[in-house]
């Protein structure tokens, strides 16, 4: 018997047990807190997130899941599990994406940044603290998670994205996220999506307005949004500035879109992009052609 069907064997009678033991005291749906998640990784010799499917399978809900129930289901979250995201841009938009998407349960995050954490970054930025500065933002972002869910798996790559090795980056990624902050660089994400044949969900911010959209190959895209010819290495954010609210309010719409298309749910932003004012509470959609 090979390794993997040992431990798929012993996952499964420890899991039996404790469905037992669970709806005997009336549980309904049976729970699987932290600590046997990890006694039975430890027990078994396996990852959390091999236990963690495999009570789904079992319709035994890993507890930390319980609030997700309800809008992505069983079958959704083991979705979620077997998924991985790759986020390119580590900051303001990415570091709040990241963190949902920990929580909600992607089972692994590539997280994409070449820069380090400085002091205007404090305002906004999840993975920035005071003892984080100077340190590659990629590498806190991997730790955060850790602390966050310690189930997902984590890729930290500090490296800026280029057109050398942008494949190389995301390649195993079933959604790009732009959480970028310059014009080249999301076009290249772009082009690497298309080449890859996975859409990318792009977030842009600057000031108290933000816009959102998803984009699959063959969509209208960053080029129906920005214009064709030259574009300036950065928006308008270097004008209006990021403060706190902006990439908080963003980064959930990117984070709903990504859930929305590994679970299968919904109506994608999709050929329109969503744009947020904050300043003057509206709401838009522009469609694209």
């Amino acid at each position: 018997m090979r390794a993997s069907d040992e431990i798929e064997k012993a996952l499964d009678a420890a899991l039996a047990h404790h469905r037992r033991s669970q709806e005997e005291r009336g549980i309904v749906p049976p729970l699987l807190s932290l600590a046997e998640t990890r006694r039975l990784a430890q027990e078994v010799g396996c990852e959390l997130c091999e236990v963690e499917l495999a009570a789904l399978k079992a319709r035994i809900l890993p507890a930390r899941y319980q609030r997700n129930l309800g809008t992505v289901g069983w079958e959704g979250q083991m979705r979620l599990l077997c998924s991985t995201v790759a986020v390119v841009g580590a900051g303001g938009l990415g570091g709040w994406v990241i963190e949902g998407l920990a929580r909600m349960g992607v089972g692994h995050l590539i997280i994409v940044d070449g820069d380090i954490f400085q002091e205007n970054n404090l305002n906004r930025q999840l993975g920035c603290t005071e003892a984080n500065l100077g340190r590659p933002k990629a590498e806190c972002l991997a730790e955060r998670v850790a602390q966050v869910n310690s189930a997902v798996r984590v890729t930290a790559h500090v490296a800026w994205l280029t057109e050398d090795n942008a494949k190389a980056l995301v390649g195993d990624a079933h959604v790009l996220v732009d959480a970028l902050d310059t014009l080249p660089s999301r076009f290249v994400l772009e082009r690497v999506a298309g080449l890859l044949g996975v859409p990318m969900v792009h977030g842009a911010i600057g000031g108290y307005t933000g816009q959102v959209m998803t984009i699959f190959p063959g969509d209208p895209g960053l080029n129906a949004l920005y214009g064709p010819g030259e574009k300036p290495e950065r928006g308008v954010e270097t004008r209006l500035g990021n403060p706190a609210a902006t990439p908080m309010m963003v980064s959930a719409w990117e984070i709903q879109e990504v859930v929305k298309i590994l679970v299968g749910q919904g109506e994608l932003l999709r050929g329109r992009v969503l744009v947020m004012d904050a300043e003057f509470g509206e709401i838009n959609e522009i469609r694209l052609s």
